[in-house]
């Protein structure tokens, strides 16, 4: 009898492999796409038919510049990152997470509810992860983090500062703290860092074992994948090790340095996101949710009883947002909204009020 595929799977693939399900993105065609946290914001025409002219100029037959050095010294201005540190580029921030979990040794540890891809991608490649959770206010649990982290003696400590999907930004004091006492490497991932919040950058000269992770994607750009990470130069050059070559491809160097020197499109994009932010938060506040705080493009609210109806309710109104009651105990009957074009959030608010 011939073996079957599903036996020699079984046989072949790593055991914590069969308990994941691929990631998943609903379909969104028709809908109101609220679940995603993008900028709603396209380029404007002028500065697209610039875009464009600049792409037809980029050799598609020749492999990419594998050290991206143009764009690496757009992203450099871009962040204000000191020459004395490095930088490293991935298809993502994704992939750069990737990266750090081949490479460092031990276990992984996070507050929680935070980035779903940390525990994702930690069963992915085999790597132990914690998490700790966070106060029901969602701040940061630090004697809970410090003591887990001596007990334990995690590899990386990822800290998601705006955080995802609660939107608040931890203090820097409190990122501090556990960067202190850390026993091995600490990652702030700071892809909601445009819409708020302080930039652990500053506190890279007092710790070499701390890395800043970044990403276009909430910029505006999410379609070029493209996310950075920087600190000292040993810690880059061993993420460089697990790099795969030409991991950035030319059209993605080429729109993304072209980008950046449009800063102020994005500029006036995230003011206008920001402004939305709160016309947002106070029409869920007056209308009775518990809504959380936020320094992202996103907010966080709390249907008591009947998050996962209103979500359908929604979902029925071609209005879609995420639904991340069941995710976390700290959860229960939340939602979470990215904040849209003017019109996009008048009509997710008549679409709650008639929910």
């Amino acid at each position: 009898m011939n073996e079957t595929p599903e036996a020699r799977i079984r046989a072949l693939v790593r055991a914590e492999l069969h308990a994941l399900t691929p990631y998943h993105v609903p379909p969104s065609e028709g809908f109101i796409k609220l679940d995603a946290m993008e900028n709603p914001y396209g380029l404007p025409k002028e500065v697209k038919d610039a875009l464009l002219e600049r792409l037809r100029a980029v050799p598609l037959n020749r492999y990419p510049d594998p050290a991206a050095r143009a764009l690496k010294a757009r992203l450099r201005d871009f962040s204000g990152l000191d020459e004395s540190f490095a930088l490293l580029l991935g298809n993502g921030s994704d992939e750069i997470l990737q990266m750090l979990l081949l490479a460092v040794r031990r276990g992984v540890m996070a507050p929680e509810p935070s980035f779903s891809m940390y525990p994702l991608i930690s069963a992915m490649v085999g790597v132990p992860y914690r998490g700790v959770p966070l106060r029901e206010d969602f701040s940061l649990d630090v004697p809970a983090m410090l003591e887990a982290m001596a007990a334990e003696k995690p590899g990386i400590v990822f800290l998601a500062s705006p955080n995802n999907p609660t939107g608040n930004a931890f203090p820097l004091e409190a990122i501090e703290a556990i960067v202190k006492k850390s026993p091995g490497l600490v990652v702030v991932d700071e892809a909601y860092i445009p819409f708020g919040g302080a930039s652990a950058l500053q506190l890279l000269p007092r710790h070499p074992h701390l890395l800043v992770l970044r990403t276009l994607s909430k910029l505006g750009l999410a379609g070029l994948r493209l996310g950075w990470i920087m600190g000292h130069p040993a810690w880059i050059e061993v993420l460089e090790k697990v790099r795969l070559p030409y991991n950035i491809n030319s059209l993605t160097q080429a729109g993304a340095a072209f980008a950046l020197e449009h800063r102020e499109v994005f500029a006036a994009q995230i003011a206008a996101i920001k402004a939305e932010r709160e016309r947002l938060y106070r029409a869920l506040l007056s209308m009775g949710f518990e809504v959380y705080p936020s320094a992202a493009n996103f907010i966080l609210f709390r249907a008591p009883g009947r998050g996962e109806s209103l979500f359908e309710a929604l979902k029925r109104q071609k209005v879609l947002v995420k639904c991340l009651h069941g995710s976390h105990p700290l959860l229960a009957d939340c939602l979470r909204v990215t904040v849209g074009l003017p019109e996009e959030n008048d009509a997710f608010l008549r679409a709650l009020r008639h929910g």
